[in-house]
């Protein structure tokens, strides 16, 4: 009987045309068996690794911060959507920054940054990543890229270096693409959100497939691994546009004697063709404010120009940090005082709320040019121990009724969920909302994007 359940197993994950190898690896995806390899341990990476111990894999992460591996040996993480106990109560996972240890996983995912270096894509990172899986690729193995990046990245970047083992790609080892969908502090989990998963042939599809659904409950695949790059930029882009649109109408509304706020929640009570974004300091972090730039900078390599979108979309998203600036200006001075020498408390500085990453963030450049503009700049945000301003060390401070008594304006732009939004507004003197979570409350000391 278990003779003929694995030559079911075989005759469902093989396809005739393919070799002896990808079977093997298939019926060892299938049974957890398989020895998942990921290179690069970050938002990304990480939680992938974890995923996979915790679904049975024998686990290794290769990451080249040592302290970074310091850290996981020692069962602390750097991430936030992985706590310590996760990574202590998972026995199988292995962390080391040797990528020789690869050669004896069956799977492995490359999960490094890609970020914009002077406006063009730096895929240095996946480069030296996909020559260190080339230095140690064997027959049978698969090799997935979930780094963010641009169409043809998979096929023409990736596959050129790992065939330099002498191996080819669809016929020694299976090759696919499978964009990340983190949501840093979000709360969603890897599991309940779909992936994306396309291979170089319809076998490399396959095996890549079956090995996701090991880890989520919804897959879902592409024809091509361009496609599959494309989707995750679409994704951010559409994000980065619509967001650009709120923060424009933000910026004319009040010459319009709009309350925009009031506004877009009514828009949003539409149950048909309408999405509700809203308005804030920009766009900042890991995907939204680099992606759409990956897109439009493809589209000029191949076609000469950019999308007019995404170029609009980064202008207008990239003014608001000194318009926030200017309404807090202009909301100081209506109380009588210039920001010169005003003590200005600014509420939340990563690029999203309740996150400590400060990666693109636009609340940090709101926060540098205040104190350009004189004002005396404390922070609160429990996720960011300190920030640099003009070669000082500022450390975060708790919220308080004394703190908040001698801030001649509290500035939320980021405001962490713990904070009691109703408690800032009853103890501060000014309050200026970018993110409008004052929403609701009726107070005289509010001025709201």
């Amino acid at each position: 009987m278990i003779t003929g359940v694995r030559l079911a197993r075989r005759q469902s994950h093989c396809p005739p045309s393919n070799s002896s190898r990808f079977c093997e690896l298939a019926d060892k995806i299938e049974q957890h068996l398989a020895t998942v390899g990921v290179v690069g341990l970050g938002y990304v990476g990480l939680p992938l690794l974890v995923a996979a111990a915790t679904e049975g894999f024998r686990a290794i992460g290769v990451e080249a911060d040592p302290a970074k591996v310091r850290a996981l040996q020692e069962g602390r993480s750097y991430v936030q959507d992985v706590d310590d106990g996760e990574l202590r109560a998972r026995h199988e996972l292995r962390v080391t920054n040797n990528s020789v240890v690869l050669r004896g996983a069956d799977v492995i995912l490359i999960a490094v940054p890609t970020p914009l270096v002077e406006g063009a894509p730096d895929l240095s990172l996946v480069q030296r990543a996909a020559e260190d899986v080339a230095e140690i690729l064997r027959p049978g193995q698969l090799v997935v890229l979930e780094s963010t990046t641009y169409p043809g990245t998979t096929e023409e970047v990736v596959r050129p270096v790992l065939e330099g083992s002498g191996l080819k790609a669809g016929r020694d080892f299976a090759l696919a693409y499978s964009p990340e969908r983190i949501d840093p502090g979000s709360g969603r989990r890897l599991r309940t959100t779909p992936k994306i998963v396309a291979g170089l042939t319809p076998d490399d599809t396959r095996v890549a497939e079956l090995f996701y659904r090991q880890l989520v409950d919804e897959v879902v695949v592409t024809e091509r691994p361009r496609d599959a790059e494309m989707a995750k930029l679409i994704e951010n882009t559409f994000r980065q546009v619509n967001i650009a649109l709120v923060n424009e109408l933000a910026t004319i509304a009040p010459a319009l004697g709009v309350d925009i706020w009031a506004a877009l929640e009514a828009a949003a009570t539409k149950p048909f063709g309408y999405l509700p974004f809203w308005p804030g300091p920009g766009v900042g972090g890991h995907c939204i404010a680099i992606d759409p730039s990956y897109l439009s900078w493809r589209v000029e390599q191949r076609l000469g120009f950019g999308l007019g979108f995404v170029h609009h979309a980064r202008s207008v998203n990239n003014r608001m940090p000194a318009y926030v600036v200017s309404r807090v200006s202009e909301a100081l001075n209506a109380a009588g005082k210039a920001v010169k020498g005003s003590n200005v408390l600014v509420v939340g500085v990563a690029y999203k709320p309740g996150v400590p990453d400060l990666r693109e963030s636009p609340a940090l450049l709101v926060v540098q040019q205040l104190y350009e503009a004189g004002a005396t700049v404390s922070f609160h945000d429990p996720a960011v121990a300190r920030l640099d301003l003009g070669g000082d060390s500022v450390e975060s401070t708790d919220i308080s009724p004394d703190v908040l008594a001698k801030q001649d304006c509290v500035v939320l732009l980021a405001a962490p969920p713990a904070v009691d939004v109703a408690d800032v507004v009853a103890g501060a003197q000014l309050v200026f909302d970018a993110q409008g979570i004052t929403r609701g409350l009726t107070a005289d000391n509010v001025v709201r994007l």
